[in-house]
């Protein structure tokens, strides 16, 4: 499985080396993001301001506009208890005929304008802070707490972790590397056991059955050599170049680690074990007119000659009739073979 990074950074540190077994979640390494710890900063001071607006709205609006108001009806109250009392004595007066009405009338007016001013300034302390004002100071909030979480998360990617446990076989980050998103830090697989993908000729898929024995070798290291059993039968058939092909999978002893993901091996499944049996390497073979080979006679020309074939190998096939021991068959050329034709061997 391949690490790769979310955002972009550079390396400041790498914590495990290649060939280390890793846990799931144990740090692989962690990035510098230029610019992050001030984008946190700026972020936290939005909300500040936010949930300080919020305040300010929930206690009835900016304080300096509420304190004037609230000078002004107290101011307004004070003038109405004194209309209020003029209006008293008027009204007395005018009991004894000492007033007239209109001055009553007038004073009654007074008493209504304070009221009606007041009125105007309790309205208009209502309106500093509306229901749609409220609303939006929350959302407002909400969406610079979300700032603040988003720039957090940023810091938390930037620490790289194992997706899972196994061996790191592969680690192309190194400290001090600036890395953009979706570029490589390291390469996890569990390498014991080995699964490995064998591409088994068509031909050949009917006699391969999950539980065999399986051969492996490597060319990097000649003369070593790995062991398992075939898992699973491939579920299709595919194009290999000119070859239709079947996966199978199989599961190979790896206690060395020495067989490492992304080889390409040479593999062996023992379908039938037969004694003395005369092979011929597999390219001889051809379908042109059924299974044949091209067989080298005594005049330096070549013979078809068909044949039952048997058990093989990658290598080589078994020949249950057509041949007997000694025969020298063609191996392709570039040069289309006909019966009858006359050779040249080399060394001849």
């Amino acid at each position: 499985m391949d690490v790769r990074v979310e955002l972009r950074g550079l390396v400041k540190s790498v914590a495990v080396h290649a060939g280390d077994t890793v846990a799931k979640g144990q740090i692989i390494a962690e990035l510098s993001q230029p610019g992050l710890q001030e984008e946190i900063d700026a972020a936290i001071a939005r909300e500040s301001q936010a949930r300080a607006d919020l305040q300010t709205l929930q206690g009835g609006g900016p304080s300096a506009e509420t304190a004037e108001i609230d000078a002004s009806v107290n101011r307004l109250k004070s003038d109405r208890a004194a209309a209020q009392k003029t209006l008293e004595s008027l009204q007395r007066l005018q009991q004894k005929q000492a007033a007239t009405a209109f001055e009553v009338d007038q004073a009654r007016q007074a008493v209504q304008s304070i009221d009606v001013q007041i009125q105007g300034l309790e309205h208009r302390r209502g309106a500093i802070v509306g229901t749609g004002d409220l609303a939006a100071a929350k959302a407002k909030l909400e969406e610079a707490a979300a700032s603040v979480r988003l720039a957090k998360s940023h810091t938390v990617q930037g620490v790289i972790t194992a997706p899972m446990a196994g061996t790191i076989y592969d680690l192309p980050a190194r400290a001090g590397a600036f890395l953009n998103p979706g570029d490589p830090v390291a390469s996890i697989g569990i390498l014991n056991p080995a699964r490995v993908r064998v591409y088994v000729d068509e031909p050949e898929l009917g006699r391969v059955s999950p539980g065999e024995s399986v051969r492996i070798t490597w060319d990097a290291l000649p003369g070593k050599e790995w062991n398992g059993i075939v898992e699973k039968r491939p579920s299709e058939v595919i194009s290999l170049g000119t070859r239709q092909v079947g996966e199978v999978l199989c599961t190979i002893d790896n206690a060395a680690r020495a067989l490492v993901p992304g080889t390409n091996i040479n593999a062996f499944i023992l379908t039938q074990v037969v004694n003395n049996a005369l092979t011929i390497p597999k390219e001889a073979v051809r379908r042109d007119n059924g299974i044949g080979v091209f067989v080298l006679q005594p005049d330096s020309t070549v013979k078809w000659q068909q044949v039952r074939t048997g058990a093989s190998d990658a290598l080589r096939v078994e020949v249950v009739s057509g041949l007997k021991d000694g025969d020298q068959v063609a191996e392709p050329t570039d040069a289309t073979l006909k019966n009858g034709m006359k050779v040249l061997i080399p060394g001849t």
